[in-house]
Order: structure tokens, then C-alpha cells, then sequence
């Protein structure tokens, strides 16, 4: 697909009071070396990317592989500095290049990796997997973590005896919602969700989806959510930003997105969207049925 041209974002107002996150003008190059004959080469991974996300809502980032999307999210788990452009977290503008990130900040932001199978440690109980960031970032004692351990996997659906087993005893979905389960023992009031859904069974999915609904009203989280997949970002979100070539194509509410999207890159990003003809495979069934009578009443 050739990059698409005249890219615009809605305007963000910085650091608005109902905004819990606020992005403005982020860039982020990388520079690769050339070797002993050539010159270095800048890689511009996002060219000034816009958006704020109010509290206890929803923003949804999609886009092609390689259009910015992780890269983002390492910005805004504080995990990668931004070369250019501010980040703000409720009000506070951060910059990880400049300083380095406070404990009390880092705890505001959590993420959730797509691959549950790779994000946990295989050689960690479930319980110490839950307990470490607390051991990390806390005074609590060895009590209260196990406490704070057994109260969580309730919340995420899973029995109080977990914690005594290995990540490998549990299904695929069961380990996504372990990895919840970490992400949101620190109390976060931001979680980055990359892909968290990509890699389980639909009918997992969904499962998953509903646990993160009711997560978010439970304890007022904020999310950015960032998929692929149209049909899991028009139930979960509330907001969508389209990302091409590390820029912003496409920024409004899902309804107008989904409705009414007005960049070509996001009718084609729609158009390449898989659909079901329930029609067509009716009709396959019924004529494969209509053959197999035919070929027994022979």
C-alpha cells in the first residue's frame, strides 16, 4: 500500500482536565549505522503523532505492521524516550531522556504484551509472578502481597490455587488473564493493551474482552488498546486513532470512524477487513447436502 498523503489529526487541547493522557507532537527516529562506506541512515518510526485520552475511557490504535504502533506504546509505557513532542500523564510532563522516571509515576502505567505464552516467566509460580512488582515498588509485607495476590486472580477469574502452579499449567487464556492480573497489581491508572487478544481463540476473546470491560469500571482504568483486528475495536473502544507511516491518518470517536471515515489509507485499511458472506456459505451448504442425498438415492 503506498503511503497515504495529506495526513491531519484532530487538534488536542494540551493537558485538558478530563484528559488522563495527552500526546503532542511525538517523534521518534533511530539512527542506523551504516558501516565502515556508508553514512548512518535516520529511521523516522513516528513523524508527530497527536491524541489525548480522557479518564476511564477507551483509544483504540490501529494501523498496517510497521506503522508506528509498538513504537508508541514503548513511549508511553515509559519504557523508550521520544526524540521530539511532549507526554503528559495526568498533567505531568515527562520526559525519560531528560530524567529519570520517578517510582510513584511508573506505577500510574502498566502494559499487557500480546504473546501470553512469552510475558511469563516459566520458571515462576504464578504467585511470585503477581507479587514481584509489588516487591519492587512497595513496603508491603510478605502477608499483604499474598493477600493482594489471592484477591486478584478472583478478580480476573481465576481460583485462589493458582498461585501454588506454573504459567505452563494453564491454557492460553487463563495465562492472558495472569498477565492481567500482574499489569493491574500496582494499581495503574493507564494500561497499554498491545495485541492482548491477537493470539487466543475467538470464543477466548471475547471472554478476555468482557474481563477488561468489567476491570475498567471496577477500578476507573484507562486504556490504549492497540489491534489489528476491526471487529474487537469497534466493541471495545471509544476513540480510534489510524496510524500510516508513523503519522496520524485518521482521529475520531469510533462511531464517526466506523460510520463516516474520511481518509482514503482507513477505507482501504477498512475494505482489506475480512467479511463473512453468511449467504454464499449457505448456499455451498445447501448444495453439498443436495449432492450427498442425490449420490445415496443412487
Amino acid at each position: 500500500m503506498q503511503q497515504a498523503g495529506n495526513l491531519a489529526a484532530r487538534p488536542v487541547a494540551a493537558g485538558a482536565a478530563s484528559d488522563l493522557l495527552t500526546v503532542q507532537d511525538i517523534k521518534r527516529e533511530y539512527r542506523v549505522k551504516g558501516g565502515l562506506f556508508r553514512q548512518d541512515k535516520i529511521t523516522h518510526a513516528l513523524k508527530g503523532v497527536s491524541f489525548a485520552v480522557k479518564r476511564g475511557k477507551t483509544l483504540a490504535i490501529v494501523g498496517e505492521s510497521g506503522c508506528g504502533k509498538s513504537t508508541l506504546a514503548r513511549i508511553l509505557t515509559l519504557i523508550d524516550a521520544q526524540t521530539a513532542g511532549e507526554l503528559q500523564i495526568e498533567g505531568e510532563i515527562i520526559n525519560i531522556a531528560a530524567q529519570p522516571v520517578a517510582p510513584a509515576l511508573r506505577r500510574k502505567v502498566q502494559m499487557v504484551f500480546q504473546n501470553p505464552y512469552a510475558s511469563l516467566n516459566p520458571r515462576q509460580k504464578i504467585g511470585s509472578i503477581l507479587a514481584e512488582p509489588l516487591l519492587l515498588n512497595t513496603n508491603m509485607s510478605a502477608a499483604a502481597r499474598q493477600k493482594s495476590v489471592a484477591e486478584m486472580l478472583k478478580k480476573v477469574g481465576l481460583p485462589v490455587e493458582a498461585h501454588n502452579r506454573y504459567p505452563h499449567m494453564f491454557s492460553g487464556g487463563q495465562r492472558q488473564r495472569i498477565a492481567i492480573a500482574r499489569a493491574l497489581m500496582l494499581q495503574p491508572k493507564l494500561l497499554v493493551l498491545d495485541e492482548p487478544v491477537s493470539a487466543l481463540d475467538l470464543s477466548v476473546q471475547a471472554q478476555v474482552l468482557n474481563l477488561l470491560a468489567d476491570l475498567q469500571d471496577e477500578f476507573h482504568l484507562t486504556y490504549v488498546f492497540i489491534s489489528h483486528d476491526l471487529s474487537v475495536v469497534r466493541y471495545i473502544a471509544d476513540d480510534i486513532l489510524v496510524m500510516c507511516f508513523g503519522e496520524v491518518a485518521e482521529y475520531g470517536s469510533c462511531e464517526e470512524v466506523f460510520c463516516n471515515p474520511r481518509h482514503n489509507y482507513t477505507k482501504k485499511l477498512f475494505e482489506a477487513q475480512p467479511h463473512a458472506d453468511i449467504a454464499s456459505i449457505q448456499r455451498r451448504i445447501e448444495a453439498r447436502q443436495k449432492a450427498v442425498e442425490q449420490q445415496t438415492g443412487a
